[in-house]
């Protein structure tokens, strides 16, 4: 990045860039790093009862920080849980702990430490002063896989409103050295302002300017989601927990090519395909990005455009990965964020729960999901699929229509003997639910209709009935 630090606001953020780039540099592929977990000394229960919707166990939840650590390449040389009895304003560790990792930091040659908790910009200094390397942490991790998953330009913006609002909170730490004052001359002239007020001011002004950019950008995307409904198919999108297989589902649903790898938050872009289910009817198939628990409050607003199609779609799937160990938990967060978006995940005419990676199972843990999934009622039943090899998808798709087919007419006819043009037109614009062949060659049918395709069918069939919205 090129530019002086006072020119344009184009200039200007390459000023910043030397923050963002030093971050980028600090994250190689080859950076040996140490993911610390500093969980608090409390049970499940304590932790509930205080409000602390985070139940997982200290195991889990640095299992998922080694995850996303490793989402973006790191040499991980090893994964510490640190139990703290409080947390420590200066270093958010204890003064013992900090030199203890400081040693280890230092023998094992770390040049990241990654901090699973939200750090506040003095106790992120303190640390790197103490540790001699770089600290990041979750907040600063994600928004680097972020960063790294972007393809669309809509992506890269929310990214980067991300980045900046998070890098203007923490000039602090970023511009130290070059706190100074400049400006005026003589006994006149005033203080000037220092240089991480003018860092602050070329932040907002490259914020404010991608504010523009993404309304625009969301214009668009408007304007496509309007053609789509005017064609109109029926949305029907993915949401879950990040790696919980929907990529692989919307892959095996649509035959498409979208990235699909064993590691949290591989896809980032909303993708959307149209897709022709087993007895006919059309959808537009729409793959989201995952959802995570502690996810930083800036990067819920900056991607709820991303989710904008889970919002609007007819039929949600709530893809959960019922073999791992903290499905439960991982399925509440994912509700959590549903309600957030004021979609009701109980809603079970609207949601369907899809437990995925049933190839991972054993036969008795299969079974019990299975038994599971029957002890809920009907409108809410679960459907246990596996992504990768097939399993269940026949009656994925069967619980899809049916969610489809509640507000479509459905009409009786009967189709004169050799009259094989409207057999076709019935084929390719509606779903055919029952054919009777007489012996003189007629055909009678039940049909079932989308709302555009209607008036077309009855001034084509004329003589059809209408028998009611569902089958």
């Amino acid at each position: 990045m090129g530019g002086k630090a006072g020119g344009s606001t184009t200039g200007s953020a390459s000023a910043i860039g030397i923050s963002i780039d030093a971050a980028e540099h600090a994250l190689a592929a080859d950076t040996r790093a140490f993911v610390i977990g500093p969980y608090l000394a409390r049970h499940a229960a304590s932790r509930a009862a205080a409000g602390d919707e985070n139940q997982r166990s200290h195991a889990a939840r640095l299992d998922e920080a080694f995850g996303l650590a490793s989402a973006i390449d790191l040499q991980i040389v090893e994964a510490i849980p640190v139990v703290l009895t409080a947390l420590r304003p200066a270093t958010y560790l204890g003064k013992g702990k900090v030199e203890e990792l400081a040693e280890r930091v230092k023998i094992e040659e770390i040049g990241l430490v990654v901090m699973d908790c939200a750090l506040s910009p003095v106790q992120q200094r303190n640390l790197e002063k103490a540790f001699g390397c770089k600290v990041i942490d979750r907040t600063g991790l994600i928004l680097e896989i972020f960063g790294r998953r972007a393809r669309t330009r809509e992506g890269a913006l929310q990214v980067e409103l991300a980045h900046l609002n998070y890098q203007k909170s923490r000039l602090v730490r970023s511009w130290t050295h070059l706190e100074r004052q400049r400006g005026g001359f003589g006994f006149l002239g005033g203080p000037g302002e220092t240089q991480i007020e003018a860092d602050r001011r070329i932040i907002q002004e490259r914020m404010t300017k991608i504010e523009r950019e993404l309304d625009s950008v969301k214009r668009t995307r408007s304007l496509h989601r309007a053609s789509r409904k005017r064609v109109p198919y029926p949305v029907v999108a993915l949401v879950g927990y990040t790696n919980a297989g929907k990529s692989t589902l919307f892959n095996r649903l649509t035959s498409a090519e979208v990235l699909a790898q064993d590691m949290l938050f591989a896809t980032l872009d909303p993708t959307a395909r149209a897709l022709k289910l087993p007895h006919g009817a059309r959808i537009m198939l729409s793959d989201t990005v995952g959802f995570i628990s502690d996810l930083p409050t800036q990067l819920v607003a900056a991607f709820r455009a991303t989710l904008e199609d889970a919002i609007e779609a007819d039929v949600l799937l709530h893809v959960r990965d019922v073999s791992h160990e903290d499905t439960q938990a991982q399925a509440a967060d994912v509700q959590g964020i549903l309600r957030d978006l004021g979609i009701d995940p109980e809603d079970g005419e609207r949601v369907i729960e899809v437990w995925n990676k049933a190839d991972l199972l054993s036969g008795d843990e299969r079974e019990r999901q299975a038994a599971l999934t029957e002890l809920k009622p009907g409108a809410s039943r679960p459907v246990l699929v596996s992504a990768l090899t097939g399993e269940g998808l026949e009656r994925l798709t069967d619980a899809i229509e049916r969610r489809i087919a509640r507000t479509r007419p459905v009409y009786r006819l009967t189709l004169e003997p050799g009259d094989g043009k409207s057999l076709a037109w019935l084929h390719a614009n509606g779903e055919i639910l029952e054919r009777e062949d007489a012996e003189d060659g007629a055909l009678s049918l039940l049909v079932r209709l989308p709302p555009e395709r209607e008036g077309a069918f009855g001034a084509r069939f004329p003589q059809a009935e209408r028998v009611g919205s569902n089958s």
